[in-house]
């Protein structure tokens, strides 16, 4: 009688311990399913998320190609201009000067924004090292004002002055380029900088923007 409750009662223990371990697997098997279905969203996420990077990225650079490539609505343009160093003023044809004749040391440009007017001479040779040269005059508003110095302060081979007798209130120069806008917010404001920092019209690309002459 006895050894039937112990074969009873180990019978009863055993068949605990199987629901018990069968109770685990089955939230072990929960869990496994839970986690393998938050990996995947998150994988289908990343993948999602990569490919719309992937996609932005290859926009922006097919945007930019298009800007390099494509000419500046209404920009005026001027050939084989001189190049030779002068320790004297000189009397250029254009108002900003775009190129010609300049000054041994160039103008900082490595996103130099200054608030008064800057020797032309020495601007034109930053011109000559691939910089793009924002000037404006009175009749600029200040709000392009300041946005166009923001845009100067975070690009290298850029520099910013006024220039108080220039035709237009706000105008963008490059080696042998020169663009007239009303607004900051101009789209040809963005694609001159494209076009034409450290562009294919620089005379001399890659040649320094610092070490010259800061006012």
């Amino acid at each position: 009688m006895t050894s039937a409750k112990n074969q009873n009662s180990s019978a009863a223990r055993r068949a605990k311990l199987e629901e018990a371990r069968r109770k685990e697997r089955a939230r072990e098997r929960r869990s496994r399913i839970i986690t393998i279905t938050a990996a995947v969203v998150v994988l289908a996420g990343l993948v999602a998320g990569g490919g719309y990077l992937m996609s932005a990225a290859d926009e922006q650079d097919k945007a930019e190609e298009q800007a390099r490539t494509s000419p500046v609505t209404g920009e005026k343009s001027w050939d084989d201009l001189d190049q030779d160093h002068v320790r004297t003023p000189v009397d250029y044809p254009m108002n900003p000067p775009v190129g010609g004749d300049h000054d041994p040391v160039w103008m900082n440009c490595d996103a130099d924004v200054y608030t008064e007017a800057i020797p032309k001479e020495n601007a034109v040779h930053s011109l000559e090292h691939g910089a793009v040269w924002v000037t404006y005059n009175d009749k600029a508003k200040d709000a392009d004002v300041e946005a166009l110095s923001e845009r100067v302060a975070r690009t290298p081979y850029s520099l910013m002055s006024p220039v108080a007798d220039q035709k237009g209130p706000l105008m963008l120069s490059a080696w042998g380029k020169q663009l007239t806008v009303k607004s900051a917010t101009d789209a040809r404001v963005a694609q001159f900088f494209t076009k034409y920092v450290q562009g294919a019209q620089t005379p001399e690309p890659g040649a320094a923007c610092s070490g010259g002459v800061a006012k």
